[in-house]
């Protein structure tokens, strides 16, 4: 199969899921209906939840008793929370953490 054409269906079958994905919530639950309980439940719950097995998920490897003792993590991790309880914004927050980490381990703890 031609690599042009072979490009071309991934990005049809892309945008058909991403279409469907976006549609179906509508076909689920109706336009002007009321949300069930249990999705209401699980938008209130699910977020914090994510966010707690991703800093789990990201400090998975780091070995305490072997230097740098997870410090650059701890630090990136205590930025991103200051500064999402200051300004609420979460990309501010996950960028700021993510951009300090990358110089603690690159520049600082080498």
């Amino acid at each position: 199969m031609n690599s042009t054409i072979y490009a071309l269906i991934i990005i049809a079958v892309m945008a058909a899921l991403t279409y469907g994905a976006r549609l179906f919530p509508y076909l689920l639950f109706g336009r002007g209906g009321k949300v069930p309980p249990i999705i209401t439940y699980l938008g209130n719950v699910l977020p914090p939840a994510v966010m707690i097995l991703l800093i789990v998920y990201c400090l998975r490897n780091v070995v305490f008793t072997v230097y740098p003792h997870g410090i650059p993590e701890f630090l990136a991790i205590a930025v991103a929370a200051i500064l999402y309880k200051i300004t609420k914004n979460n990309l501010l927050a996950i960028v700021s953490g993510t951009v300090l980490y990358m110089v603690f381990i690159q520049l600082i703890f080498v």
